[in-house]
């Protein structure tokens, strides 16, 4: 075949493909190649022609003979992507990019609309692909080729903004590069956008201060917030982003309260501003200026794990326990999430509920808390979560491991006070004294400033012996620097009221100590009841009530018993015997097992009038406890009212056999 005729085979191939004649291509090319089996269009034709026939590997392999043929010659090239494109092939993108990344290459210099096309295409490839770096740097290339053409600068920030779509979805599983790149766009479009201040120009840097503040870009996201409020001093967005920044990175600079208090001026409701006064208020040591203040914040700023943990730190030093480790629970459960993810801040907050749950002191927070200490980054060898870990096994009963913990402790950081105190508190509940003592004496002298030091030392001198009991410089003394130090603990007022009623005789300073200790602490029944009985003794019936009907008011069914009997019996001795009745019900609802308590609902129905209900309670009375003669003659009396003679002698007698010379008795 000479050049001639293999000219006219190929122009034949090249006509039988444009009208669909896709077999006969294939003899003209066949023929061609007999004769140059070398021939780049030969092989380019027969691709076409097999892809069209559904032949995928016949037309693959055909194309890359060409290219192998001649590497920089577009058409190969062209036939191949086409080829990759259809849909019923799978498995090729990763084949399919290396030809686009070619064509690119060989367009670059000639057809510059082609080169955008494929750009476009290679994009969305690597976009499907998840492959963010590669869509950031081919992105990139694109718009620095239409910088090198002169586009417009409205053109240019449509491609930033473009770039940023791109990338957006990248921020899940962010690694570091992709997330410059997405940052660098962001300070393209928005230096590039036309109107500003406007809307578009407003929303882009709201998204941009976001990514900074995915991504911990401190420096950038605090210039970042500072740049915006420039620009739009009326907008609180960047102010609050700010603000919360500095909650969450425990600091709080000159700046930081600037910032909040800056913040609550532009807007009162702000959560953010709000929180952050809340943390001043703590930091002040106002607790429950900083309770309020947070709790509030937070009902409108939910997802602030730091703030969270500020509430709970305030509300343990107000003693609200049960609260403050609800409020770590929501710390930790704002940690579980990605955005909220930091290591430090969830050692923190374990720690912290650790610490709360052992000062509740019963076995079943105790095992809360070693599952706290466990989970803490680490903590094994930390000895202040060793020193928790020791009390939380002293308060679950462990005393061997308690020992241990502190004996370690002991030996390897003997200038740690947790260290010395864990002793102590080993010693005291094992009531010796002495060896407590010491202990605790070692810890205030390298931490003087700890109220439940001085608090466990008080209560060793007050249980030691009554010398200690009674020596002023001993257990009062240490009673009274643990309430100026911790002025929310209300044992420490409690075992106070208890020296000035007990050893000093001072009823009416031992009565303010008791309401201070009652305010405090509003489950204290001790000093409730102190409070109330030393009111009465006092002739202030007016305090007395004020407390009786602040606990019943908030009280819920079956609780507050000392109280609703306190409150029973000043109305029965004053004679309002149906308030007396409603009250003993409500504290036999707390303890329906209390005899005198049926006792005194008996004289209460009995000076109501109502004797058949009042013949039931005695009796009642005299069930629970067969040694009360008064209710079992008082059951007898109302017998008699009622004209059951024949039983109320009965039981007139039953009494004479146990108290002979009982006069009531005798009379009846």
């Amino acid at each position: 075949m000479s050049n001639k005729e293999v000219k006219a085979a190929l122009k034949s191939a090249r006509d039988a493909i444009r009208n669909k004649e896709y077999k006969e291509a294939l003899k003209h090319c066949k023929a061609v190649l007999k004769q140059e089996k070398n021939n780049y269009n030969a092989w380019v034709f027969i691709g076409l022609a097999a892809a069209e026939l559904e032949q995928p590997d016949q037309a693959k392999g055909a194309y890359k003979k060409a290219i192998e043929l001649e590497p920089n010659q577009l058409l190969a090239w062209q036939g191949l992507a086409n080829l990759y494109e259809k849909p019923n092939q799978t498995d090729v993108k990763a084949d399919l990019a290396d030809v686009y990344q070619k064509l690119l290459e060989l367009y670059e210099s000639g057809d510059k609309q082609k080169w955008y096309d494929v750009c476009n295409k290679l994009v969305e490839l690597y976009h499907q692909e998840k492959k963010y770096v590669e869509v950031a740097e081919t992105w990139q290339k694109l718009i620095r080729m239409k910088q090198e053409e002169g586009a417009e600068k409205t053109e240019l920030h449509q491609l930033w903004k473009k770039m940023i779509q791109l990338l957006k979805d990248s921020t899940r599983n962010q690694d570091n590069k992709t997330g410059q790149l997405l940052l660098t766009a962001f300070e393209h479009a928005l230096h590039s956008a036309d109107t500003v201040p406007g809307e578009d120009h407003q929303n882009l840097y709201k998204d941009f201060i976001q990514c900074l503040s995915k991504f911990h870009e401190v420096a950038r996201l605090e210039k970042a917030c500072h740049d915006m409020m420039a620009l739009y001093p009326t907008m609180s967005y960047a102010l609050e982003v700010l603000c919360l920044h500095f909650v969450q990175s425990g600091t709080l600079s000159e700046e930081a309260l600037h910032c909040f208090s800056r913040l609550l001026e532009m807007d009162a409701n702000s959560g953010p501003g709000i929180i952050g006064f809340g943390i001043k208020c703590l930091k002040e040591n106002k607790y429950r200026e900083a309770v309020k203040s947070l709790t509030e914040g937070l009902q409108k700023t939910k997802q602030c794990p730091a703030a969270w943990y500020y509430l709970a730190e305030a509300q343990m030093k107000i003693h609200e326990h049960r609260n403050a480790v609800l409020s770590c629970n929501q710390a930790l459960e704002a940690l579980g999430t990605p955005e909220g993810a930091n290591s430090q801040w969830k050692n923190l907050a374990l720690q912290l509920k650790a610490e709360i749950l052992i000062k509740i002191a019963d076995a079943s927070a105790a095992e809360e808390a070693i599952k706290a200490l466990e989970q803490i980054a680490d903590g094994s060898s930390d000895p202040m979560v060793l020193a928790l870990r020791g009390q939380a096994y002293l308060n679950k009963g462990l005393m061997d491991q308690a020992s241990k913990i502190s004996q370690e402790l002991l030996l390897s950081h003997p200038h740690l006070a947790e260290a010395h105190a864990l002793e102590g508190f080993i010693h005291y509940s094992q009531e010796n004294y002495e060896q407590a003592e010491k202990s605790f004496l070692n810890a205030i002298e390298r931490k003087a400033g700890t109220a439940e030091y001085h608090q466990y030392l008080g209560l060793t001198y007050w249980f030691m012996s009554d010398e200690t009991k009674k020596d002023k410089g001993k257990a009062l003394t240490q009673f009274l620097k643990a309430a100026k130090l911790d002025s929310y603990l209300g044992s420490a007022f409690c075992y106070l009221g208890n020296y000035y009623r007990d050893i000093a005789g001072d009823i009416s300073r031992a009565r303010g100590c008791y309401k201070k200790a009652f305010e405090l602490d509003e489950t204290d029944e001790e000093s409730g009841t102190a409070a109330v009985s030393l009111s009465v003794e006092l002739g202030d019936m007016d305090t007395a009530l004020s407390i009786l009907n602040e606990v019943t008011e908030k009280a819920r069914p079956g609780t507050a018993k000392w109280a609703w009997l306190h409150r029973g019996l000043y109305y029965l001795r004053t004679g309002q015997p149906s308030q007396a009745v409603a009250d003993l019900q409500a504290a036999l609802r707390a303890d329906p097992k209390d005899s005198n308590c049926w006792e005194s609902l008996g004289e209460a129905y009995f000076n109501r009038g109502s004797y058949s209900t009042a013949l039931k309670s005695f009796r009642k009375a005299s069930e629970l406890n067969p040694g009360l003669v008064y209710s079992i003659y008082r059951a007898a009396a109302l017998e008699q009212i009622l004209g059951k003679y024949e039983n109320a002698i009965a039981t007139y007698h039953e009494i004479l056999k146990k108290t002979e010379n009982y006069v009531p008795a005798l009379k009846g």
